[in-house]
Order: C-alpha cells, then sequence, then structure tokens
C-alpha cells in the first residue's frame, strides 16, 4: 500500500551567492530536509534543462541498439566497473533481479593518476555525440554536488570548504538507466529496495515509479516535479552526520510505461576515511574509507563481481551488509 509524499523542496541558487548568509540560509533548509526525510527535491539556477534533454537523447539512441551491440562493451569486460548492464546483473541481496538496465561511467582517469578499483578510464560506445554529452553532463551535476557538499558542511558547523580537499578524485558514478516498457506490469518493485552507498545522489527522471520507505515503515510514492531533480541522502553522508541524516531505502516499482533516470551519485575520495565529523555526540559508527565502501558494496550487488567472489579471484575486506544503513521494516519489503 502506497500514498503520495509531499517531500520539501530546497531551491539551492543562493549556494552560488557571494552572501554568506544566502548560502547558510540553503544550508538550513538542506539540514532540515536530510534530518526529517533523507529525500528531497532540489531546483536551482544552477540546473541546466538543456543538458538534461541532450542526455536523454543520447540515452534513448543507445538503448534501442541492439544486445550484442550493447553487449561489446559489458561492464564486466571494463577494469574499473563501467559500460553496459543488462536486464538481470543486478541484485540487492536475496531479491529478484532488476529489470533495467543502464550505462556507468566515472569520472575519466589516467592510469598514472593512481589505480583503485572504481577508477580508470571510462568504457564508450562507438556512438558519435555520446560521450560528449554524457560527459558534459557529468561535469555539470558534479559542480552542482561541489555546492551542495560546502552546503552540508555549513549544515554540520564546519568549516565551508572542508569537503573541497577530499574531491579530488571521487570514485562518483554516473548511470544511464533506462526501464524497458511493460504493457502487463503490475505494481511490484522492478528495482530491489535499498539504500545509496555514497554520499548523497541527484537523480532526473522521465516518469514516476521512485518509492521510498518512510519512517513509519510505510512504502510511499515520489512524484516527480517539473523543474527540480530528486536528491537523497546515502550511506556515507549517514556516518559523517553521525546519524543526523539517515540513507533512506528506497526502490523503483514496475510502471506501464518506459522509464529513464539518470542518477549521479556524489562521493568523497577513495582513500577518505568516512567518519563522524559532528562532535556532540559519541560517535555511532566505525569509520570506513569512502572507495573500499563503495566497492565492497557494489561487489555483493553485480553479477560479475560475484562471480569473481565465488571462484575466489575476489576477496573483499571489510565489508557491511548491504542493509546496514537507514531505518528499515523488514516486513515492508515483502
Amino acid at each position: 500500500m502506497t500514498q503520495p509524499l509531499p517531500l520539501p523542496i530546497v531551491d539551492i541558487s543562493g549556494l552560488d551567492s557571494d552572501r554568506l548568509a544566502d548560502r547558510l540560509r540553503v544550508a538550513r533548509a538542506l539540514d532540515r530536509a536530510c534530518a526529517d526525510t533523507g529525500f528531497l527535491y532540489i531546483k536551482g539556477d544552477q540546473l541546466d534543462p538543456a543538458l538534461f534533454q541532450r542526455l536523454l537523447a543520447r540515452a534513448k539512441a543507445y538503448f534501442a541498439q541492439d544486445q550484442a551491440t550493447k553487449m561489446r562493451h559489458y561492464i564486466g569486460l571494463s577494469l574499473n566497473h563501467s559500460g553496459y548492464v543488462p536486464v538481470g546483473e543486478e541484485q540487492f541481496g536475496g531479491a529478484t533481479s532488476d529489470l533495467k538496465e543502464a550505462y556507468d561511467i566515472g569520472c575519466d582517469y589516467l592510469p598514472a593518476e593512481g589505480r583503485r578499483p572504481l577508477l580508470g578510464p571510462n568504457s564508450w560506445p562507438d556512438m558519435p555525440g555520446f560521450r560528449e554529452d554524457v560527459e558534459a553532463y557529468y561535469a555539470h551535476v558534479t559542480r552542482i554536488g561541489r555546492r551542495l557538499f560546502r552546503g552540508f558542511a555549513l549544515a554540520l558547523s564546519l568549516e565551508e570548504r572542508h569537503f573541497d580537499a577530499h574531491l579530488r578524485h571521487p570514485p562518483s558514478q554516473l548511470r544511464l538507466i533506462h526501464y524497458p516498457l511493460d504493457a502487463s506490469a503490475q505494481d511490484r518493485p522492478g528495482i530491489g529496495a535499498h539504500t545509496d552507498y555514497e554520499c548523497f545522489t541527484l537523480l532526473f527522471a522521465t516518469a514516476a515509479g521512485l518509492q521510498i520507505l518512510d519512517r513509519q515503515g510505510r512504502w510511499v510514492d515520489v512524484p516527480l516535479v517539473e523543474g527540480a531533480m530528486i536528491m537523497n541522502i546515502g550511506d556515507m553522508m549517514e556516518i559523517l552526520s553521525n546519524g543526523r541524516y539517515m540513507a533512506t531505502r528506497h526502490r523503483v516499482k514496475r510502471v506501464e510505461q518506459e522509464r529513464y533516470s539518470f542518477a549521479l551519485f556524489h562521493a568523497c575520495d577513495y582513500d577518505y576515511v568516512i567518519a563522524p565529523v559532528v562532535r556532540d555526540k559519541a560517535p555511532r559508527y566505525a569509520p570506513l574509507r569512502s572507495g573500499e565502501h563503495l566497492f565492497n558494496q557494489t561487489a555483493q550487488t553485480f553479477a560479475y563481481l560475484k562471480r569473481r567472489i565465488a571462484s575466489g579471484e575476489l576477496v573483499l575486506t571489510d565489508a557491511v551488509p548491504l542493509d546496514s544503513f537507514g531505518p528499515r521494516d523488514a516486513a515492508a519489503d515483502a
């Protein structure tokens, strides 16, 4: 049983203001929204709708190709978890396989900048204009994310540029996701319930379908809001805020229409140690390394990485279960 949820809308235009008072006003609004629900909408002068539409056109053209063409860039062939994700590749915990396909990219890194899982050169399809428009969108939303990191620093009573030094080479990932048309769709999940692993996520979608688990253990719909992006808190920001902000479990239900969504998951640098930065209470979380946590959680989800674990080729260190963060009601997942 679901019901619409009125999420807060935060105008982040003031984060670009020269006046500290304007930036603090946005920081306070972010703080309230993240403490109350962990899910919100953001709007503001920073958002460029033209880039969203260019990315949508590229995604439609890419996913319309035949399966053999798309599988040439299968993510399991990449060195840094980049490329095409076929339907059924992902599975959260013991849930059924996700009914979606995707294309994943990160920030292109040269090998000389250090070898880490999730870091390296992207895998790009042989499609004119695809790389250029995807990179433009990635850069645009990354800039917005960096402003939001400064807003969070103010909200958590830190120096405003506290996170700047830890955003040099983050394994922040952009996912182009396609939910194919299913005229026989029933009102059941199309992507398993989960929290996001990073600090926060910025999402642009073309249709409804997203649901979140509220504090009463009920699944509630997240409608689209014209001119706004959806934002949610992830595991790492829950830790950084020492539990003031909770990573909210969410899922995508099957809907009777084709759907595209573009999520950029914002993380700190791979080797940055995520630990509570709020000092008014005793730490409630053990520290973990940003990239290591992200890779461990990813490896528990993707079939090609699960196969490497099963064969002994890949061994995870200090991995926590996928459902370790955010409030949850086990009965609500049924």
